[in-house]
């Protein structure tokens, strides 16, 4: 058994999973599991650099997990950053910080990496996993994972590895700085936004056969909470989100109902971030936007993601 903390750094959130892992047994035992929203992507897209405000956040995030951290005893650290932190040109501030503050560098991690780690966290527990019911289980193998993120979205065909892997800049986060401005979004603004989702699912069908997996895993903010919409929760509830299948009807009635509301409105739904209010639109459309391309009746989602992935880099 192996005590270990893994941090992903991405374009909205930072997140900490401090965990106990047994590589016989393939076991996970979490010891701590926490999201903070940081924004560290804020205005990326249009100056290129990361904003002192957001940095100033997401180091305030890194102390509380340095705390947390050595408290709990982990063993080996990773710290990865993934979209924002690729694309900044003072990405270097962004560096020393965390090293200050951690005693590690953060790993700049590729788009194909980003999705190799998603991958594993997302499929390492279902692939083996079963359920009574045969015909509501994931089938092992065949798995597309659509990780849903702030600044890019990945998506990995593999059965127990990785086949093909693609990252595109469509995250929630950067596709509503780019297009919306009015609230709720004008049609206009959202026929924009569904522009270049399909312009980049476009590109990804061309080194990934997303119409070939099997079954569809959804990870991230955005896919998680479209769920917790969906399935009425009075409370975010990680363990009812968890490996939940929400059919694709599903999934169009609660993108048009978040699109008709205002930003109070959105604010109010019991199970809603005030982190992701404003950009849940844009993620709730990659997603719908992506079912309907690939004809996916449902999607099966997971609260284990690129962070999972980390985690068992430490052991691997």
């Amino acid at each position: 058994m192996t005590r270990v903390a893994a941090i992903d750094c991405g374009t909205n959130s930072i997140r900490l999973l401090v965990a106990d892992i047994d590589p016989a047994t393939g076991s996970v035992t979490d010891l701590d599991r926490r999201m903070t929203i940081v924004r560290l992507g804020q205005g990326v897209d249009r100056t290129g650099r990361l904003a002192p405000e957001a940095l100033e956040r997401t180091f305030a995030a890194c102390r509380e997990y340095a705390a947390a951290i050595k408290e709990l005893g982990a063993e080996r650290l990773r710290f990865v950053a993934t979209s924002a932190s690729r694309d900044a040109e003072n990405r270097d501030d962004f560096v020393r910080g965390v090293l200050d503050i951690l005693g590690v560098e953060p790993e700049v991690i590729t788009g194909d990496q980003e999705a190799e780690f998603s991958f594993t966290g997302a499929t390492r527990e279902l692939a083996g996993r079963e359920e009574d019911d045969a015909q509501r289980r994931p089938r092992k193998g065949e798995y597309l994972v659509v990780d849903i993120g702030g600044g890019s979205t990945e998506f990995v065909v593999g059965t127990e590895h990785v086949l093909a892997a693609r990252s595109v800049d469509i995250g929630c986060v950067r596709l509503t700085e780019r297009h919306v401005r009015h609230d709720p979004p004008t049609g206009d603004e959202v026929a924009a936004v569904r522009a270049d989702i399909h312009a980049a699912l476009d590109l990804a069908e061309r080194t990934v056969p997303i119409r070939e997996g099997r079954t569809l895993v959804g990870l991230a903010g955005s896919v998680t909470t479209v769920a917790a919409v969906a399935l009425g929760l009075e409370a975010y509830d990680s363990a009812a989100i968890h490996r939940s299948r929400i059919a694709y009807e599903q999934v169009v009635e609660v993108t048009e109902r978040l699109m008709a509301m205002t930003h109070d409105e959105r604010a109010a739904i019991p199970v809603m971030h005030e982190g992701r209010v404003d950009v849940i639109i844009a993620g709730a459309l990659v997603l719908r936007e992506l079912m309907e391309r690939i004809g996916a009746r449902e999607v099966v989602v997971s609260e284990h993601d690129i962070l999972d992935g980390i985690a068992w880099s430490l052991v691997a």
